[in-house]
């Protein structure tokens, strides 16, 4: 039998049915939206980005953009989705939400070999099946996930950065650079003073906070997508080494280095929506008016989307997966997405190149497909099925588990990456044949 089902039509998903369908499965795609919506998202499109828009580096002499570049040479859905709807952001790859979405959402629905089939999955479909159901899974699938996988869920939380209205920001107060002056001068920047930078602080230490409810009562925040206010509470200075770090920035008006900075990106290629960079929050939306109206530029901004906290779920992969991210216990069921422990929008996506490769591949009857850890899919493959089960965290995209060179790489860090980006790409370029049959 060549029918595979993928439940969930957020990233991982929509590039494991696209990966199946390609292999020459039958695939049947299962999305609850828009019969029923989770809080975070809103659009009825597939591989909707409610988190950040950037897709992160692009140099691949980061292990993201060395990521992308994989992806892109094996035929990945997402990444011709993100090439066809980018929008300048300097060195990293942003894209327009809604090209990106788009995009994406014609090419399932139009796929002869897919069928979508719309309403909320309760329970673990029979068959060979990928689940990708992300880390907003419904109440009732996660219980069944729960019960099938016979361990304890770990969770997160994870929260959204707001989006404002280009035409309302104070271009007065504000500049365009990009920092090191890496790419165009893409995003717009507002400088503080020290005076300012303090009462912002301390206006932020002390806004009100949204309620949590139920199971959001004890939250473990993740360090990769932080609240603001929740890393500004470690320290006055904490947000001037983060996400309002002003190196590399030079005040025109000045002619030097502001204080602190915020920075704000392009959301859509039409440059009429900004999003505040690094300040994903779980304020009020009174407070987040208030608060972030004390940034130089944002005085009488239009918030187009406040930001928001939401629950992140994954499971405790190690034990449970193998390198193809299949159930050990179970035959022919695959998991994908920030579900399994990686944690971000591309690392989601490799996991679900992984999972619907194997899963078309078990139903066709064909050899698995395991990347070795040489390459950033192998490498975070790998960790999700080999970490150690007592403190499994989910995990960027990063050099630090990719397989060390054999030999010594004399040139320090920078060509040490480029030989790991070379490395990968020839191993990637080898195999491409095969999976663009």
């Amino acid at each position: 039998m060549s029918r595979i089902t993928v439940v969930g039509a957020g990233l991982a998903g929509c590039e494991a049915a696209y990966q199946a369908a390609r292999l020459g499965a039958e695939v049947t795609l299962c999305e609850m939206k828009p019969v029923k919506y989770t809080p975070a998202h809103k659009s009825p499109l597939y591989a909707e980005l409610v988190c950040s828009n950037s897709l992160r580096a692009a140099a691949v002499t980061n292990a993201i953009g060395l990521l992308k570049e994989e992806l892109r040479r094996l035929g990945s859905l997402i990444m011709a989705a993100a090439d066809h709807s980018r929008v300048e952001a300097g060195g990293a790859l942003a894209v327009d939400r809604e090209k990106f979405s788009s995009f994406i959402t014609e090419k399932i629905k139009s796929d002869p070999k897919i069928t979508v089939v719309e309403g909320e999955v309760t329970g673990i479909p029979d068959g060979i099946t990928v689940i990708a159901t992300g880390p907003l899974t419904s109440d009732a699938l996660s219980e069944a996930i729960s019960e099938i996988t016979g361990r304890e869920y770990l969770h997160f939380f994870d929260a959204a950065a707001p989006i404002v209205s280009a035409e309302s920001i104070n271009r007065e107060k504000v500049f365009m650079a990009s920092r090191y002056g890496k790419g165009e001068a893409s995003y717009i920047n507002c400088p503080f003073d020290k005076e300012r930078y303090e009462a912002f602080y301390n206006a932020l230490i002390n806004a009100e906070r949204a309620k949590l409810h139920g199971f959001e009562k004890d939250p473990k925040v993740f360090e990769g997508c932080m609240p603001v206010e929740v890393m500004a509470s470690r320290g006055v200075d904490t947000l001037r080494y983060g996400p309002m770090k002003p190196v590399g920035l030079t005040d025109p008006k000045t002619g030097r280095e502001p204080y602190a900075a915020v920075q704000l990106r392009a959301e859509n290629e039409e440059g009429t929506m900004y999003n505040i960079v690094g300040f994903q929050t779980n304020l009020t939306f009174p407070e987040q008016r208030r608060v972030f109206g004390l940034i130089p530029g944002l005085e009488n901004a239009e918030f187009l989307r406040y930001g928001v906290m939401h629950r992140n779920t994954y499971i405790n992969s190690p034990g449970l997966l193998t390198e193809t991210y299949e159930m050990k216990t179970r035959a022919g069921l695959f998991f994908a997405g920030q579900m399994t422990g990686v944690e971000g929008y591309i690392e989601s996506t490799g996991s679900g190149f992984i999972a619907g490769q194997n899963a078309a591949r078990l139903a066709l009857g064909l050899s698995p497909l395991v990347l070795p850890d040489i390459t950033v899919l192998g490498s975070m493959a790998k960790y999700v099925s080999g970490a150690n089960t007592a403190d499994f965290q989910p995990m960027n995209a990063n050099f630090g588990i990719i397989a060390p060179p054999t030999d010594k790489v004399r040139g320090g860090k920078k060509k040490r990456f480029e030989y790991y980006a070379e490395r990968s790409l020839s191993y990637v370029s080898s195999v491409t044949g095969e999976n663009n049959d």
